[in-house]
């Protein structure tokens, strides 16, 4: 994990690839429990039988589940000391290349874009790159906006 002392060390590695995540493998009881948060329950995701007879011959993790996991990713590569709170403000742009089979291994290759002064605070962009184990596409990649109070 990197560590910054304060939010000025952030906004020295601008443009940088911070880290990359410990893996976390998509188990079918955490995709069915994000169809029932979400009520996205497509056969796809949810109906093993089914899918396995399918385009890519299991059941697959929602897309947005994969997104839903960058912040528990993206915790385990950095930390500003003494940041009051570092909270969501958006996305810029989100593509899912590649489907995220069961059991399948997801991890986040963090890079920090940019870090902007606001009226706010500071303003980070992160680009996330969800890899996935084994495949030469990621699962997901996302263009994070989040807002950092001191």
């Amino acid at each position: 994990m990197r560590i910054f002392e304060n939010a000025a060390e952030l906004e020295e590695a601008a443009g940088q690839e911070l880290g990359v995540s410990g893996w976390h493998q998509l188990q079918q009881e955490q995709i069915q429990a994000f169809a029932d948060a979400t009520l996205d329950h497509q056969w796809i995701h949810v109906d093993e039988d089914r899918a396995a007879s399918g385009p890519f011959g299991a059941t697959v993790a929602h897309g947005y589940l994969s997104l839903s996991m960058l912040p528990y990713l993206g915790a385990q590569v950095y930390r500003v000391q003494g940041a009051a709170m570092v909270i969501n403000y958006g996305l810029n742009k989100v593509r899912f290349p590649a489907p995220a089979t069961v059991n399948s291994r997801i991890r986040d290759r963090l890079t920090l874009k940019s870090v902007t002064a606001t009226e706010h605070g500071r303003q980070l962009v992160f680009l996330h790159e969800i890899d996935l184990e084994g495949s030469a596409k990621p699962a997901c990649i996302a263009e994070t906006v989040a807002l950092l109070r001191s």
